[in-house]
């Protein structure tokens, strides 16, 4: 059973060798490849070496075009620099205020330098994996990208003091994503991505009001579509998993900041699983062999059986070799009888 098949399986309940593992890697896979995160970001076909090699040699299911929030940003007119060998930084056009941001226009992602290379990973990720491995592409879901819009701070003080003009902004911008969703299931990604982070900051009132919706109808494009969908969002999300569980991603990662997943396992529809969620730093990175099989153990348990194996967020890049494969070989060990554990 490949990747991609134990993968869509999986996600339909039906039996499979071991559930799925798609851990997170970006500055992992760089590092482990040899590639500067400067060409993995820009490079497409570095980024597909490195992601596809790093699959091979550790039996990962997923490759992802996942490295950093600043594609569609950039497209609005965000400038973004690339430094040789950390992550991007943003570095200037962002709106002065909320009104401005709500007078943005709408994109072209085939006009645009970082959305065209998505593009071209997922169509070389189709022609080198595309019969093995689960391709997932991606987009910014709508509050993560009105804060590379506006900063952090500056939205924050938005959405409680001008709530109308981000409500307009981030319906044009789920507009675009929309776009990019189709050309990159077009492409041929088995699977779209949605990267909200910052909803785990703002609690579900602001959750409410400004991201379920909107990432309900994304999720509801996707898989208009024919594709799956993903919902991603870092942090302390138990207040929002509710919601999370309502938008009918098929895919929703957990942070290890959220407490457990027994009370949340029963809310899932049939065809939704988690993905998550063991601490990147404390257990992956740091921890001896057998409490990063603990963790995956817990974790399975805690979601009754429905848990893609991954770490809650990003692979640290200073993770050992040795300790990816303890996390591989945890997923392993997951086999069919999974919840018969010894």
């Amino acid at each position: 059973m490949n990747g991609l098949e134990r993968t869509l399986y999986f996600l339909r309940g039906k039996a499979v060798d071991h559930p799925p593992f798609h851990p997170i890697i970006m500055r992992w896979a760089a590092k482990y490849a040899g590639v500067k995160y400067q060409e993995f970001c820009t490079d497409p076909y570095a980024k597909c070496r490195a992601m596809i090699l790093c699959a091979h040699d550790f039996d990962i299911d997923w490759v992802t075009v996942m490295s950093d929030p600043w594609a569609e940003a950039s497209a609005f007119g965000i400038k973004v620099e690339y430094p040789e060998d950390s992550l991007p930084v943003d570095i200037g056009g962002h709106c002065p205020d909320a009104q401005t941001a709500s007078s943005l226009k709408h994109y072209n992602p085939l006009e645009n330098r970082r959305c065209i290379n998505r593009l071209i990973e997922i169509k070389e990720f189709i022609r080198q994996v595309g019969n093995e491995k689960f391709i997932v592409g991606w987009i910014e879901g709508p509050v993560a990208e009105y804060v590379d819009l506006r900063g952090a701070s500056n939205a924050s003080v938005d959405l409680l003091m001008e709530p109308e003009a981000v409500q307009k902004s981030m319906d044009l911008i789920v507009e675009c994503a929309m776009e990019f969703i189709s050309l990159q299931i077009k492409a041929g990604a088995h699977c779209i991505g949605i990267g909200d982070a910052f909803c785990s900051q703002i609690g579900p009132e602001l959750y409410s009001t400004f991201a379920f919706q909107r990432q309900k109808e994304l999720i509801e494009h996707v898989h208009n579509e024919g594709a799956i969908a993903k919902l991603h969002i870092c942090g302390n999300t138990e207040s929002i998993l509710p919601g999370m569980i309502k938008t009918g991603a098929d895919i929703i990662d957990i942070d290890h900041l959220v407490p457990s997943l027994a009370d949340f396992a029963p809310l899932l529809g049939a065809n939704q699983v988690f993905s998550g969620k063991s601490d990147p730093v404390t257990v992956i990175q740091a921890g001896p062999s057998e409490l990063i099989r603990q963790s995956v153990i817990s974790d399975f348990k805690e979601a009754d059986g429905r848990c893609i194996v991954s770490a809650g967020c990003e692979i640290t890049p200073e993770t050992s070799v040795e300790n990816m494969k303890n996390l591989r070989n945890s997923a392993f060990s997951l086999n069919n009888n999974l919840l018969n554990f010894q």
